[in-house]
């Protein structure tokens, strides 16, 4: 598969006119970039170089990245550095994220982490602190995290699903054939699945939540398998996204997905039963124009 895979890489480089990104600028992205500055925090949005920051800096939203941001897997898609931490953990970051969050005056928020294989919960212990320091500053905020499968620990997923975070996303990243050459060894499609289903298990109240990235030469009938699956595991919301190679040493793009397979990959997804679906070639898991139907679901 590695070696078929990697045959293609030089069929497609060069963007299709839809896949165009705005260079960031504005005064909210300034703002928030001054935020993070001073009190030394991360954002998934700069580390994973996502296209969209420059929408949604611009519109007051951004994605924290806790737990530092050094991560101890390398899954072959993301930008975000691979290494060791060693054990590293900064605990007054929670208080300095509510207090960005505060000042950045939001009603939704999304958290994620980077991987911590190092550390004995995974880092679940500080998504919870997170969350109750935010909810201390700013109790009406809806808040999302965007967690890492914790080695399928359902300890590690309790302190998670019973944090007071209303959405709980892990991602499944890729159809179940490609998982392999995609994702980091250590992470499965099985796993990702069982987490999912054991979120909403644990606590039913909450709001689960996955998405798939695409062009990494998947065939149309594995991403509804897929989809599938993840409504077995009774997810609610799911995006779909297109890859796009952050360096020269990651994966290269097999395919740029049109919009029009985006649309009837959002059609298919509602006709399954998830209660939100979003794609198209910048949606990611952490995407803004999904925030405000989540909260209308939410708040109803």
């Amino acid at each position: 598969m590695f070696n078929v895979y990697f045959e293609k890489r030089n069929k497609i480089e060069r963007k299709p006119d839809w896949i165009r990104s705005k260079i960031p600028s504005g005064e909210n992205y300034l703002f928030i970039s001054r935020i993070c500055r001073e009190l030394n925090l991360h954002t998934v949005c700069e580390e994973a170089l996502c296209p969209n920051i420059s929408e949604c800096w611009g519109s007051g939203t951004a994605t924290f990245m806790i737990l530092g941001n050094v991560c101890t897997r390398a899954c072959r898609f993301c930008n975000v550095t691979p290494g060791n931490p060693k054990g590293i953990v900064d605990y007054d970051e929670p208080r300095r994220v509510a207090l960005a969050v505060s000042k950045m005056n939001l009603n939704y928020i999304v958290i994620t982490s980077v991987d911590r294989d190092d550390l004995e919960d995974g880092g679940a212990s500080i998504f919870a602190e997170t969350v109750k320091e935010i909810k201390k500053l700013n109790p009406n905020i809806i808040i999302e995290l965007l967690i890492p499968d914790f080695k399928g620990n359902i300890d590690s997923l309790k302190k998670v699903a019973f944090s007071g975070a209303e959405v709980i996303g892990h991602n499944i990243e890729t159809v179940r054939r490609l998982t392999p050459l995609v994702r980091d060894p250590r992470a499965s499609y099985d796993q990702s699945l069982f987490v999912l289903e054991s979120l909403k298990k644990l606590n039913p109240k909450i709001y689960t939540k996955s998405s798939i990235i695409v062009g990494f030469g998947e065939k149309e009938e594995e991403v509804i398998e897929t989809m599938k699956d993840l409504r077995k595991a009774k997810v609610d919301f799911l995006t779909i996204g297109q890859y796009l190679r952050p360096s020269r040493r990651h994966l290269p793009v097999i395919e740029y997905v049109s919009p029009e397979k985006f649309k009837k990959y959002e059609e298919i997804g509602k006709s399954l039963g998830f209660k939100y679906v979003a794609a198209g070639p910048f949606v990611r898991s952490s995407y803004k124009a999904g925030e405000f139907f989540i909260t209308s679901i939410i708040r109803s």
